[in-house]
């Protein structure tokens, strides 16, 4: 069957690595890392399910399509094989055109996946358009709905339940934390095409922080239910998903670090190369945004007046310029170095 099955898609112009068992074919695939995997269930020495397992732990392997090929037609080998992330499954006895077949549809869908796509609506409607070849999150695009934000207008609250994900269209958005006197420390920024909220929605837990807008925004709310089939209905349209998403844990770890070992004039150029960094492709022009002084408190986790005097600093050093809530940054790299 192994030799049959490799014979038919030589013969279709793909170039086949067999292997005897489940141990051999691991090995296999990590050496050549290829870009489909046809396995049969019943093997020695390694299972397919073993196969898969091990294959999905790595993030190497993870988002190889995988085709089971078993002789087991019964509904609960089917549907372990689905949940643990096979992408699909052949049935033996089948022909060669249900072979090809199939084998031609997953590496299309893997291609599509595999591209990049611009982080704005558009990107966000293409890459709907896209996913929806799985027929899992068909209601995505159609659920989508498109909220417009006032500036300052809060979009969810610390302690509320989250029920869906957010994708920002336009504006930019702050996400921050408050203590029990009410003092803020802002823990992320939010640009066009940047997913939020979802952390906590993965968590099952209520917000840990609040979102507001901080200026006229617009963000598409994609409810629970289709993010969650997003994730687990499909393995490459999961890893896709999260290849979109910010890498904010670490983001947030090395705020962190600032603000614990840095002087407050560090921690105030670390909060406007931030802006920079978060806010305008090119680091080379000079940037503006309208940031009151206490957000910038709020990030730098210090008072507003001591954040004024260190800007004023700025100003004389004519590293920045300040136009009531304006600020304009001209040295970014100066800034940058500093914050070192």
């Amino acid at each position: 069957m192994r030799e049959n099955t490799a014979e038919i898609l030589e013969l279709a112009n793909y170039k086949v690595i067999t292997a005897q068992n489940g141990k051999e074919g691991v090995h296999l695939t990590n050496e050549f890392n290829p870009d489909l995997i046809v396995c049969d269930i019943m093997m020695p020495e390694l299972d397919g399910y073993g196969v898969l397992h091990l294959l999905s732990k790595d993030e190497h392997t993870a988002n190889i399509p995988f085709i089971f090929l078993t002789a087991k037609a019964e509904k609960e080998d089917y549907r372990r094989g689905m949940t643990m992330g096979a992408d699909d499954y052949l049935t033996k006895p089948y022909d060669d055109v249900e072979l090809l077949n199939i084998v031609e549809m997953r590496l299309k869908k893997s291609e599509r996946l595999k591209r990049q796509f611009e982080r704005s609506a558009k990107g966000l409607d293409q890459f709907i358009e896209e996913a929806k070849s799985f027929d899992l999150i068909a209601k995505l695009a159609e659920d989508k709905k498109v909220k417009t934000l006032r500036k300052k207008e809060t979009i969810y609250t610390e302690g509320s339940f989250p029920s869906c994900v957010f994708f920002l269209q336009k504006g930019k958005v702050k996400a921050y934390k408050s203590n029990g006197s009410g003092k803020e420390y802002i823990t992320d920024l939010f640009k066009e095409g940047d997913f939020f909220g979802y952390i906590d929605l993965l968590q099952g837990e209520a917000y840990q922080e609040s979102a507001i807008a901080l200026e006229e925004a617009e963000v598409s709310m994609i409810p629970k239910d289709d993010f969650f089939n997003l994730l687990q209905g499909n393995r490459e349209v999961s890893s896709k998903f999260i290849r979109m998403l910010s890498n904010e844990i670490k983001d947030r770890e090395e705020r962190l670090l600032h603000l614990a070992y840095n002087s407050v004039r560090k921690r105030v150029a670390q909060a406007l190369v931030t802006l920079v960094q978060r806010y305008q492709e090119d680091k080379a022009k000079p940037f503006s945004m309208s940031i009151t002084r206490e957000d910038i408190a709020s990030m730098v986790g210090t008072a507003t007046e001591t954040v004024i005097r260190t800007l004023s600093d700025f100003k004389e050093e004519r590293l920045i310029d300040m136009k009531g809530s304006l600020i304009t940054v001209f040295e970014y790299e100066k800034l940058a170095r500093m914050r070192n």
